[in-house]
């Protein structure tokens, strides 16, 4: 399954690091940057996360908020969250629920080794939860400023 640029987001609701559920009703009202990632506490998650972590401030002044996605668990994320510093929420997917739905979930080639898995990748919804932008299959560097300049550009309508 995959999302599609205009359309309206699919529906979620996980368990947050910071307590409780959140879903995509939750997320109206302004707009929102999902990025999903392999795992916690690896090498290019890492420096994704610390990135969007850097860039919060930014992010939130363009009237956006940040999501981290994985499959890893609670406990997982709570490490993860601390060992760095993290100031944003991460929901956990153990089951691939949303990840499959918003299009994270592929095959992938690593060492010339074919296996399934979360593919990086990053969206942002407008606040009435339409996806205004996909940027699959993400590389790390630079990834953040393009996702703060596709705000910018959404910013000045």
């Amino acid at each position: 399954m995959s999302i599609a640029l205009g359309k309206k987001a699919p529906a979620f609701e996980l368990p947050s690091s910071e307590g409780g559920t959140i879903s995509l009703r939750d997320l109206a009202g302004r707009y929102a940057v999902i990025f999903f990632y392999p795992k916690d506490n690896t090498p290019g998650c890492t420096l994704e996360a610390q990135g969007f972590r850097d860039a919060k401030e930014r992010i939130e002044a363009l009237g956006a908020r940040v999501l981290g996605v994985s499959k890893d668990s609670l406990a997982s994320h709570a490490k993860f969250r601390e060992k760095h510093g993290l100031n944003f929420p991460l929901l956990s997917d153990p089951e691939g629920t949303m990840i499959e739905a918003y299009g994270a979930w592929g095959e992938k080639v690593l060492y010339g080794k074919r296996s399934m898995g979360i593919i990086r990748s990053t969206v942002i919804l407008d606040p009435k939860g339409k996806v205004v932008a996909h940027f699959p299959k993400v590389k790390v560097k630079g990834h953040v400023d393009e996702v703060i300049a596709r705000l910018e550009e959404l910013a000045a309508g």
